[in-house]
């Protein structure tokens, strides 16, 4: 194995395991975009246009990437999103 493909080989298994998780928030038909954008500003620490930007993205597609990070960092964002009735899951 030449030097190159050694190094090549590295820097590929670097990138997989630096991937981080994410929290992706699921669209339903109960909470307010108010509630919503209120508790994405509490919980991942959004901006208001931030807040609001993901609260529409949700709405439109179904589900949007709210925050990334490490998991022991998202599990309790996650638990807090659940706990305010929103549909949310690490992945």
């Amino acid at each position: 194995m030449s030097t190159k493909e050694k190094i090549s080989e590295e820097l590929l298994l670097e990138e997989e395991t630096i991937q981080p998780n994410e929290i992706i928030l699921f669209n339903d038909d109960v909470n307010t975009f108010e509630h919503v954008i209120e508790t994405l500003i509490e919980v991942c620490d959004h901006s208001p246009v931030q807040a609001e930007q993901c609260s529409l993205i949700v709405h439109y597609n179904g589900k949007c990437t709210v925050k990334t990070g490490e998991y022991n960092d998202l599990k309790p964002r996650c638990s807090r999103l659940l706990q305010a009735g929103l549909s949310a899951e690490i992945v």
